[in-house]
């Protein structure tokens, strides 16, 4: 798959509640969150897609309450991602 491009309408973006030099920054650290909540993207890739190293990604996770359903089969997904196999 290619590279995804999010467009954030100017109106939209103005309204948001955070300091322009950070704002792609949270964003991105926000989405991934959510993704990896919802078993949508695993914790590696979320923490890759935030900007964050993993355990850095997993305490901002955990600061936010956001709860995780990680079971044996993301263990192995997570660590064959980590060692560089699919």
């Amino acid at each position: 798959m290619n590279a995804v491009t999010l467009e954030i309408p100017g109106d939209i973006a103005q309204a948001l509640r955070l300091p322009p030099p950070e704002c792609e920054s949270r964003l991105r650290l926000e989405l991934a969150a959510a993704l990896a909540a919802r078993r949508i993207l695993g914790l590696g890739k979320a923490a890759e897609l935030a900007g964050y190293p993993p355990l850095r990604f997993e305490e901002e996770r955990r600061h936010r309450y956001v709860r995780m359903h990680y079971d044996e089969t993301d263990l192995a997904q997570d660590l064959a991602s980590a060692c560089g196999r699919q």
